[in-house]
């Protein structure tokens, strides 16, 4: 016999859901536009654009060009960009010696960016794959990629932007004590107010191809990374990797890749605490660019999606190549 009357009123759940209004009240997660952090690439030259193609959307600019992107992101409430340089390939040595030189294409970005826009906050990355001729993050002798002569490198890296005025380190290597390395010479240099965002959980991914002909790594590459970046089948190690670099003085984490390893990000967050964020990674965004571009999916709402994703999994940020383009859509409202 069927009831008269629902069981118990509590459970139309439907009806938060039936107006826009309602909706907004009820939301649990927001994506801001403070939660965005765009990776930007730099290539020599002035005046210089040069578009990606495994990329579509996303360009490598000369440094003055850079510095017109950072203006727009700032006026846009972007409060970081993230520097990433294609080297000249005569430039790279297995030596990496271009990594720490004072007017790298990074550090001459850096420098220009915190004299014109310096409101807008400049996040680096530290490994040594755009300056290696053997295209590996580390520094390779007989064929491994040895630890601690890497260490030593990427600590004289560091020094270099926090130099040149950067405000965030991204190591993303994935050497053993480079952290304590790096903070401990960046107290010793009186660099104390750089901040170090470690690229914590970085697995040995698929997706990140795009990323290595933007940064003209591919074709160096020797092998792959799986000595050095994780396993992506593990959860555990990687919370004990990020125990480790936030006690060695790492300020916030990073999971790397995003959109597969949302279960991390979740772990992470609840498991420390700590300023958690996540890379939507180039194969991620050619993916989902790629199925927008074709009339398969709709781009705008595709994209704002997967960027919701990574907040309600307790990501407090995102490093995204749609940051500007969420942002433009924010703003107009």
């Amino acid at each position: 016999m069927r009831p008269t009357q629902a069981p118990y009123p509590a459970g139309r759940l439907r009806r938060l859901r039936s107006s826009a209004p309602l909706r907004a009240m009820v939301r649990e997660t927001r994506l801001s536009v403070e939660d965005l952090i765009w990776p930007v690439f730099l290539c020599a030259g002035e005046g210089q654009q040069q578009e990606i193609a495994s990329m579509p959307g996303v360009v490598r600019r000369s440094v003055d060009l850079t510095v017109e992107a950072a203006a727009e992101a700032a006026d846009l409430g972007i409060p970081a960009i993230c520097l990433f340089p294609y080297t000249d390939p005569d430039l790279k040595t297995e030596g990496c010696e271009e990594a720490w030189n004072p007017g790298n294409l990074t550090n001459r970005a850096i420098r220009a960016i915190k004299a014109q826009v310096p409101e807008i906050a400049v996040m680096t990355d530290i490994a040594l794959d755009p300056y290696n001729s053997n295209g590996h993050d580390g520094i390779v002798v007989d064929g491994q990629i040895v630890n601690d002569e890497t260490v030593e490198a990427l600590v004289k890296m560091a020094l270099a932007q926090a130099a040149a005025g950067a405000d965030i380190l991204g190591p993303s290597d994935m050497m053993d004590g480079r952290i304590g390395a790096i903070r401990k010479a960046l107290e010793a240099a009186g660099h104390r107010n750089v901040t170090i965002m470690s690229y914590a959980a970085k697995y040995a991914s698929a997706f990140y191809g795009p990323f290595r002909d933007a940064v003209g790594a591919t074709g160096a590459l020797k092998g792959d990374k799986k000595t050095y970046q994780m396993d992506p089948a593990n959860s555990d190690e990687a919370m004990r990797l990020i125990e480790r670099d936030l006690s060695e003085g790492a300020d916030m984490v990073m999971v790397k890749p995003g959109m597969a390893y949302l279960d991390i990000c979740r772990r992470v967050k609840e498991t420390f605490g700590a300023p958690t964020f996540a890379y939507q990674v180039s194969g991620e965004y050619a993916m989902l660019e790629a199925a927008a571009r074709n009339g398969w999916l709709d781009g705008d709402a595709v994209m704002q999606e997967s960027l919701l994703a990574f907040k309600r999994a307790g990501c407090d940020g995102i490093l995204t190549y749609y940051a500007p383009r969420v942002a433009r859509l924010m703003k107009a409202g």
